[in-house]
């Protein structure tokens, strides 16, 4: 077993000045140094054209332009290497896991994915130049892998395939843009009806209604259907699936056939982070392997975090945080069924 942690990250203010303070974090750290020799060992496969970029961005969402311009001067970097290490726009995401499953009152999910790729951060974020303040894990610093905004907005994506991608935004940094725009189901199916997709997704949402919806996404349609739980396929553009989803099935068969396990948040919870109850992976060679189990509760303003399996949530009252009592805690803690090394606490990298 892996002993490993999560830094919480609480910041209040502009977007260009959060950029900076994460810049100066990351300016001698373990994730920026394997970063760079992940370039080293594998050219990118994509082109990024800076006014391009910034385009799209102040399209959707200006303010993390300016959260980039902020990694930029603090990071001393031309905006070609920002913009390929954080700035989720024409990049190539790897094949992943995760599964979602949804309540009343409740959205819990899974995140399957290579250790390496990990960067150990969750983040509470109150911006003062617009946009919604939001609570979640962080995907290449400026992305989010899922999470909840202060009107009670939560959302966490699975992946479908990499296959035919598109010139658009990446799954992370879509996930990032609805935070900080979207209130409501209706609200974020608009924006990703919208936005351009680099890859295939489904994106899993649910507002303070209690209502949820699956929208699945790729660079060439954009769909939403409504169920309870979802793993890494789409049930309508079905000829976007990738040949090999036996897992995929195995996991969503794990969720429907324990109906009683999804009624009320803490049982969801068990159930996808026990390891023994079939939607928790070990696949980390795989790329599929469990990391977090998160749980978001929109009425509440609550979510529950853990690393690894069979633990005990960590709980956040999000809503005293946005009163502005800040967080003691200034880690999460858990332990990983792997030998692989994590990108924010061991010195190498795929």
């Amino acid at each position: 077993m892996k002993q490993i942690h999560s830094d919480i990250f609480q910041f209040r203010g502009s977007h260009y000045e959060f950029g900076k303070m994460q810049g100066e974090r990351l300016r001698d750290s373990i994730i920026l140094d394997n970063r760079r020799k992940q370039w080293k060992a594998k050219r990118p496969r994509f082109k990024i054209d800076v006014n391009e970029t910034k385009t799209a961005f102040l399209q959707f969402a200006p303010g993390i332009w300016e959260e980039l311009l902020g990694l930029q001067e603090s990071l001393d970097l031309p905006m070609e290497e920002v913009l390929r290490d954080f700035g989720g726009y024409r990049i190539d995401a790897q094949p992943s896991g995760c599964s979602i499953v949804t309540g009343d009152d409740f959205l819990v999910r899974n995140y399957d994915f290579h250790p390496q790729t990990y960067e150990g951060r969750f983040l509470l974020f109150q911006p003062t130049d617009g946009g919604y303040a939001f609570i979640g894990p962080s995907s290449r610093i400026t992305g989010r892998m899922d999470g909840m905004n202060e009107k009670g907005f939560a959302m966490g994506y699975n992946f479908t395939h990499r296959k035919q991608p598109g010139d658009g935004f990446v799954c992370y940094m879509i996930g990032r843009i609805m935070l900080e725009t979207c209130s409501t189901i209706q609200e974020a199916v608009a924006l990703l009806k919208e936005i351009p997709h680099r890859g295939s997704f489904s994106y899993v949402v649910q507002d303070k209604s209690g209502e949820s919806a699956i929208i699945e996404a790729s660079p060439r349609a954009v769909d939403v259907r409504k169920d309870a739980a979802c793993t890494n396929h789409f049930e309508i553009q079905q000829h976007e699936n990738r040949n090999y989803l036996n897992d995929s099935y195995e996991r969503l068969d794990a969720i429907r056939q324990q109906p009683d396990a999804t009624q009320d948040a803490y049982q969801a919870f068990r159930l996808f982070n026990d390891v023994d109850k079939g939607v928790f992976s070990k696949l980390y060679k795989s790329w599929a392997g469990t990391i977090h189990t998160s749980a978001y509760l929109p009425k509440e303003l609550t979510v529950w975090f853990a690393l690894g399996g069979n633990q005990e949530p960590e709980i956040f009252d999000f809503k005293k945080w946005l009163a502005g009592e800040d967080l003691t805690e200034h880690k999460i803690y858990g332990e990983i069924d792997t030998d692989i090394g994590f990108a924010h606490l061991d010195k190498q990298f795929i």
